[in-house]
């Protein structure tokens, strides 16, 4: 049986931090401005449409969250759907020069979360969605209607003024 000292040189050989030393990456906000930040979150959001998701939603968490300013939340209708949504988020952002943070749950496909730092996407299976209910959870943010770029509440029919 290998000992400790095997076991953390075949580690440091792979590229891998061994058990006790923590390899930490800083989350930096992108330099980016909010509206720029809210034109990439409507940009997600109208990708996801396009990839045919469901049920999307634009949260503005901007002076509700300390974590991102804006969440983009769908539905995916499929495991092979939801990662073929992630990849091209992930080459919509590479595009425009992002990159995200971390991408978690890609692999399982009920709850992907691809983090821009200060945009996040959530993407779900329906039943993963109504449990964690991350609308309600963050019910305090805005929602914007991601087809116009204003707030839910700010939309007219056509032909009216305000």
């Amino acid at each position: 049986m290998a000992g400790k000292q095997d076991i953390l040189k075949s580690i440091t050989n792979k590229s891998i931090a061994p058990p006790d030393e923590v390899v930490e990456r800083k989350r930096v906000k992108p330099a980016r401005g909010p509206e720029a930040a809210k034109a990439y979150a409507i940009a997600c959001a109208r990708l996801m449409h396009d990839q045919k998701c469901e049920e999307i939603v634009v949260l503005d968490l901007r002076g509700v969250s300390p974590i991102c300013d804006f969440f983009v939340i769908a539905n995916g209708t499929s495991e092979r759907q939801m990662r073929a949504v992630v990849d091209h988020t992930k080459k919509m952002g590479k595009e425009c020069g992002e990159a995200p943070y971390s991408v978690s749950g890609y692999d399982e496909s009920k709850w992907i979360v691809v983090d821009y730092v200060d945009v996040i996407i959530h993407l779900f299976d329906g039943e993963h969605r109504a449990y964690y209910d991350l609308d309600s959870l963050w019910g305090d943010g805005e929602v914007i209607d991601w087809e116009s770029g204003l707030p839910a509440q700010d939309r007219r029919p056509s032909g009216t003024e305000g």
